[in-house]
């Protein structure tokens, strides 16, 4: 990492915790629908606090260069999808999610095409659950390298592998941009951004990759599990109510929340994101949200020396 920064870098910690994620690729005949396709796949899925899953987009492939490929030489797209490990039904549920989400997202959309990234011994048979929708007319096939099954449409037909496997994660990794205007915030969220999507086996899952409403774990109203962090909101600063934790001169706090394949791969990722930005217009301050191993056990040091830890 260069040295020579504008914003200081907090020595401090963002808390994650573990996963367990599956990875498949979406193909398309063009990048418009293969965006329509990652758009509606990855959907409402920012935040475990209210959404089934957390999912993003961990790199798109054009198709045909090495290390670019993909299976049918078509351009694709990398989809990660999160869920906690500490869910006691987190192996139904992920397959829950994926058959929601490859059915009503991935095959409805014109020209997409599905295949599973994850050869692992643990699998979902997805693929015979999604076919159930050619009503007796499916049937499987060999093709593009890959044993699947194919359903005819409307459209013409949709293709997706028999399997897709599972693996363990890590969710949670997060930094912290406060500077002296949302512009400023924002702006250096965004190099952050650029960053991690450089990244692979990485995925931001909030709007743009970046979340305006930082929530800490708990609440004051025993029906919420999260809500905002008060101590960090600027325009509670100066309210009898709050202990404001807001550096001087700071007015808007941005955040960028990582998941990714491993704590190596959200480390990587993180440190990709400090060295694009912490030399940004009004940053004041890069630092992470942690709760004291509150919320989980993965813990990634926002300064390089310091390993990450599980």
């Amino acid at each position: 990492m260069s040295q020579d920064r504008n914003a200081i870098v907090e020595d401090t910690y963002a808390e994650g915790f573990r996963s367990i994620y599956a990875e498949f690729l979406v193909t398309a005949r063009d990048r418009t629908w293969l965006d329509h396709c990652c758009h509606a796949v990855t959907g409402h899925a920012s935040s475990t606090i209210l959404c089934d899953s957390e999912a993003g987009v961990s790199r798109i492939l054009d198709g045909t260069s090495a290390g670019q490929e993909t299976p049918d030489g078509r351009l694709g797209a990398v989809i990660q999808v999160h869920v906690p490990r500490f869910r006691k039904d987190r192996e139904q549920h992920l397959e829950k999610v994926l058959l929601a989400r490859i059915s009503q997202n991935v095959l409805t959309c014109p020209t997409a095409r599905c295949f599973n990234r994850l050869d692992t011994e643990n699998y979902f048979k997805l693929g015979r659950k999604v076919a159930f929708f050619g009503d007796g007319h499916q049937f499987r096939d060999a093709r593009h390298g890959t044993k699947g099954w194919v359903i005819p449409t409307m459209g013409g037909e949709f293709y997706l592998t028999r399997r897709f496997g599972f693996s363990d994660g890590v969710m949670g990794g997060n930094l912290w941009f406060m500077a002296d205007s949302e512009d400023h915030a924002i702006a250096a969220a965004e190099r952050a951004v650029e960053a991690v999507n450089e990244c692979d086996d990485s995925v931001l899952t909030f709007p743009g990759g970046i979340a305006a409403s930082a929530s800490k774990a708990g609440s004051r109203y025993s029906f919420l599990i999260a809500s905002t962090f008060a101590e960090y909101c600027p325009t509670l600063k100066g309210s009898p109510s709050v202990q404001s934790r807001v550096p001087e001169g700071v007015s808007s706090i941005m955040e960028i929340v990582i998941n990714g394949s491993s704590l190596e791969s959200v480390a990587t990722a993180t440190y990709a994101a400090i060295d694009r930005s912490w030399n940004s217009p009004g940053l004041i301050k890069i630092s992470a949200g942690n709760y004291a191993g509150r919320l989980g056990k993965s813990f990634i040091y926002l300064h390089p020396d310091r390993q990450p830890q599980t």
